[in-house]
């Protein structure tokens, strides 16, 4: 190194500024910018918030052997598109990585506890099954969340379980929506998101065969359960025998999308039908009752709801019209019940159910598509889908912050006199929080259509009020008898939805954007992403011109 140079006193501006400034050889100089190169690579990698990368499935590549021999004839689409993956900023990061310890934390107790049982129960350490022998509900159901937050080693356990225990020749009854949306989707979205693994599709088509005994009624009609093994349907045991109506017309994506796969139009079909029949159907701007029977293919009985039975049903008109009304003394708007058909005297009880509705009217308005792309080509009609949507989402929130707990219970009513004090009314029994996942849907999808990083700090309220008092320590999360008293009892019981829907909706909402972005994807309603696809056969093509015409 050539340090030791002595330079004369009088020296030009420049030269002082170079004896000052540049008293290194070349070499040195070489290895200071090598240096600060190499910090300033850490420090971008590290905080950069907006840098592109291709998502690639978390198993990247998959062994058909096991299930090829049932999947010879099919005719699979693999060009479906994929999400994208971007980075994000630090601090919504992190809060979506402790999202991701929440599951790990739940799904611990469960793999623990009650390993291929349908349902958990974190306080008695057990397991439980919803018919004679389970068919793994909380594992099929968790197959995309796993896949969503990339947990390698847990998704390899499950799809172990999938391949060597998962069998549906049980002679035993199982609810023909429930199996549909959490069973059926399940397989569909993680057959999709692991890069087309047949396994997946394999049981889903199995399952989709089995299921198909449900709609052997005289109309048509699905009946409430079905014998996987007997591939019998079976009657509900009350209200006639009738079906639940939302329960009944919300098979469309599922069955849909197995015969996009599998070429099999039985599906499709069988699943179209209910609609056609509900068409035909008197109703009241819209409005139908809860009960569907599958004898006569008539509406049973005359309540009418967005909640329980007739959530997944509706679209907006008659609910604008009819259910719509604002509580006193705050003016929260919110979605109400009728006794029936010509009742217009709205009932003020809302079931958390309903907060689903929020972004549901959103993706409605948009398409899918951010606000700033597509508000100056919306209708005056998409702007006031979205405004009620904001306004459902804040009453939704609003049933969170008003309880002592930060938590929800499952239903409210909403004063209606000009006197009252409080908004919210929480009767006795309706307290009880299930782990629901409605509201946090809705602000997730909110915040990816508007952009508005209010619905990320109120999901993020939420998700807090849950870790402190749903969390088991010894693993898993628990439903609540009473959120209006701390501490609130435990129920014991985590529902498969916790795992399926709420904690994938937080995850999401504090993650990227593009990370299964809204314009690609339709979640089903169990929260199971499937792409959004154009069908080509001849077969689909005809189905959907007869739909339309």
């Amino acid at each position: 190194y050539d340090n030791g140079k002595t330079y004369k006193s009088r020296r030009s501006f420049i030269k002082k500024l170079y004896k000052k400034y540049m008293p290194f050889s070349r070499a040195r100089w070489l290895f200071i910018i090598i240096i600060f190169g190499a910090l300033y690579f850490v420090f971008v990698s590290k905080y950069i918030f907006f840098e592109q990368s291709d998502f690639q499935p978390p198993i990247k590549e998959v062994n058909n052997e096991d299930t090829k021999f049932l999947l010879e004839d099919l005719n699979t689409d693999p060009s479906l598109d994929s999400p994208i993956q971007v980075h994000n900023d630090q601090t919504w990061s992190e809060r979506q990585m402790e999202v991701k310890k929440a599951f790990k934390h739940a799904w611990g107790g469960y793999v623990r506890d009650a390993w291929g049982y349908d349902e958990y129960h974190p306080l008695s350490h057990s397991g439980s099954n919803l018919s004679n022998t389970g068919i793994g509900f909380t594992i099929v159901d968790s197959l995309d969340t796993l896949l969503i937050m990339d947990l390698k080693e847990e998704y390899e356990h499950a799809r172990d379980w999938v391949a060597n225990s998962l069998d549906f020749n049980v002679d035993g009854d199982v609810n023909v929506f429930e199996t549909t949306i959490r069973v059926l989707g399940g397989l569909l979205s993680a057959y999709h998101l692991s890069g087309n693994d047949g396994l997946y599709l394999a049981k889903a088509i199995d399952l989709g065969d089995r299921l198909l005994g449900a709609f052997s009624s005289p109309t048509g009609i699905p009946y409430a359960s079905v014998n996987l093994a007997r591939r019998e349907g079976i009657r509900a045991h009350f209200n006639g025998g009738a079906s639940s109506t939302s329960e009944a017309t919300t098979l469309q994506l599922e069955f849909k999308y197995l015969s996009h796969l599998s070429d099999n139009y039985e599906y499709w079909d069988k699943s179209q039908n209910i609609m056609l029949v509900v068409d035909e159907l008197k109703k009241y701007d819209g409005l139908v009752p809860i009960f569907l029977s599958p004898n006569d293919g008539q509406f049973w009985g005359g309540k009418i709801t967005l909640g329980a039975r007739g959530d997944s049903y509706y679209a907006i008109k008659g609910v604008k019209t009819h259910l719509i009304d604002r509580s006193y003394p705050s003016g929260l708007l919110y979605i109400g019940e009728l006794a029936g058909f010509g009742d217009d005297v709205i009932s003020p009880k809302m079931d958390h159910l309903v907060c689903f509705m929020g972004g549901n009217l959103a993706l409605g308005a948009t398409r899918g598509r951010k606000v700033h792309d597509v508000q100056k080509n919306m209708s005056d009609n998409d702007l006031e889908d979205l405004n009620i949507g904001k306004e459902l989402a804040k009453t939704c929130v609003e049933m969170y912050f008003s309880t002592t707990t930060g938590l929800a219970p499952e239903i409210v009513y909403f004063s209606t006199s000009d006197d009252a004090t409080t908004d919210i009314i929480i009767k006795s029994l309706d307290g009880h929080n299930l782990l629901r996942p409605e509201t946090v849907e809705s602000l997730f999808i909110l915040w990816r259509l508007t952009g508005d990083i209010q619905y990320r700090h109120w999901g993020w309220e939420i998700f807090q009020a849950f870790e402190k008092y749903t969390k088991v320590k010894e693993g898993g999360y628990t439903s609540l008898d009473d959120v209006t008293v701390v501490p609130p009892r435990q129920r014991d019981k985590m529902e498969t939805f916790w795992l399926a829907e709420t904690l994938k909706y937080f995850y999401l909402l504090f993650g990227p954007d593009d990370l299964i972005p809204l314009d690609k994807y339709v979640f089903n309603t169990e929260a199971h992403p499937l792409p959004i696809f154009s069908p080509t056969s001849e077969n689909a093509q005809a189905r959907i011109k007869k739909m339309r015409y």
